[in-house]
């Protein structure tokens, strides 16, 4: 089965628990701190697979969720950072963010890969708040929660050449006929409601990929029909092979027919009226086709004189060898994607250089606000401050006072009307306010 979308939960791993230890060693009663960091959590990587075509396994699983790190260790040791989760998609793959609509990723080249979901930071041990005035920290800090979002995965066929057309022109049967692809085939229009795909193999060591895209119709850049659902693959290939039925044995003129689904593709994206195209001339072995051929190929030397067609019956197999030949010729002067990509990557590679950057400090911005009784600190740093506070420890909550004063919390507050004994909300947790205590000449600056 054929799945070109899905929408998925995936969430890096958290970071470990840094460690309050002290050395305990023989003749050495104040050894002093020994708590090491805890470890990273793992990523949420997803990386090109061109043994996969379709969505499909995210039918079935559609939460992703890499392991934490590992708690800080005695002896100052670093909890191991965890494994990253590799997440195999397609080839073609373009990940969005669900709730922004933005896109995260364009994956196109086997082995790229990606990070979706970074992982959380280990917490700090004791042995990193030792200083000139507190020698024996009791105070660690938890793990950093890992990155978590909803993404929707939307999958664009790679493929060389992209078959379009009316539906009913011949664009299954002659798929069948060139490759070991076996699509359904059917009297009938909308045989195919999903691309296939099929390997072309010349006699002279040359291939390519083939796909067979359902038939669109008028209106289809606005959806109609399933239109997004069909344009979206074209996208992607590098030649379009437009199939017109010569015969008109439907009432239909070829030339209208290849109007119609070319201002389809122009209006979907501009850019597909510029993409390379072959216009295969089937369904000579009619009676009326010949008579039509030559009206065909007037009215396109008309507007598109660079468009080559060729007659071809995909049920006799006429022409059919000529057309791959031609194919395969326009494939290898046009330039490799592969290369373009790898050729860009370098450019922008020498032109930013290797720049070293320190981390920056992290600015506590917040507001305030009064929900009854409550005062309500909203600020999304000092929230990921409160989740790595281990507040068993009494060290560690005056810690996260005093960085709460040091920052102008504790004066916005007064200047708002707050009183000792008042309730202070910040994410899920409430405080009573009061006025700090003398513990504060036992840190240094944050």
């Amino acid at each position: 089965m054929f799945v070109d979308k899905a929408k998925i939960y995936v969430k890096g791993g958290d970071g470990g628990d840094g460690l309050v230890a002290f050395r305990r060693e023989l003749y050495v009663p104040e050894g002093g701190p020994a708590g090491g960091d805890g470890g990273h959590g793992g990523d949420v990587v997803f990386r090109v697979d061109e043994g996969l075509r379709t969505l499909m396994d995210f039918r079935y699983q559609k939460h992703f969720k890499a392991p934490r790190g590992e708690k800080g260790r005695n002896k100052s040791q670093h909890g191991a950072n965890a494994d990253d989760m590799i997440v195999r998609v397609p080839p073609g793959t373009i990940v969005y963010d669900d709730d922004t609509g933005e896109m995260v990723a364009d994956l196109t080249q086997h082995g790229q890969a990606v990070v979706i979901a970074k992982g959380g930071r280990g917490g700090r041990g004791n042995t990193r708040f030792k200083s000139s005035v507190n020698t024996a920290p009791a105070i660690a800090e938890n793990g950093e929660e890992g990155q978590e979002r909803w993404v929707t995965l939307e999958l664009k066929v790679m493929a060389d050449v992209g078959l379009v057309g009316f539906p009913s022109v011949g664009k299954s049967t002659l798929l069948s006929v060139v490759s070991g692809a076996r699509p359904k085939i059917g009297a009938y229009h909308f045989t195919t409601l999903t691309p296939n795909l099929g390997v072309v193999e010349l006699g002279d060591d040359r291939s390519f990929v083939m796909a067979d895209l359902p038939g669109l119709i008028e209106g289809a850049h606005t959806g109609v029909g399933l239109g997004h659902e069909f344009l979206r693959h074209v996208e992607r290939t590098r030649i379009i092979l437009h199939v017109v039925d010569l015969s008109g044995m439907e009432g239909r003129d070829p030339f209208d027919d290849w109007v119609k689904i070319n201002e389809e593709l122009k209006l979907y994206n501009a850019r597909l009226a510029e993409r390379p195209q072959i216009v295969a001339a089937n369904k000579m072995d009619m009676p009326e086709s010949e008579e039509n051929l030559a009206a065909f190929r007037d009215k396109l030397a008309e507007v598109r004189p660079d468009i080559a067609v060729l007659p071809i019956s995909s049920l006799t197999r006429q022409g059919v060898p000529e057309l791959l030949y031609r194919v395969a010729e326009l494939l290898e002067s046009l330039p490799d994607p592969a290369e373009i990509a790898e050729q860009q990557a370098q450019d922008e590679a020498e032109a930013e250089g290797v720049v070293y950057r320190m981390e920056p400090r992290e600015e506590h911005e917040f507001t305030i606000s009064r929900d009854n009784e409550v005062y309500v600190v909203e600020s999304e740093s000092i929230e990921r401050l409160l989740r790595r506070t281990q507040f068993g420890s009494y060290e560690a909550v005056m810690r996260f006072a005093r960085i709460l004063r040091k920052i102008g919390v504790d004066a916005e507050l007064r200047k708002r009307g707050a009183k000792d004994g008042n309730t202070i909300r910040i994410g899920e947790f409430e405080f009573e306010f009061f006025e700090g205590g003398s513990d504060d000449y036992l840190y240094e600056e944050e």
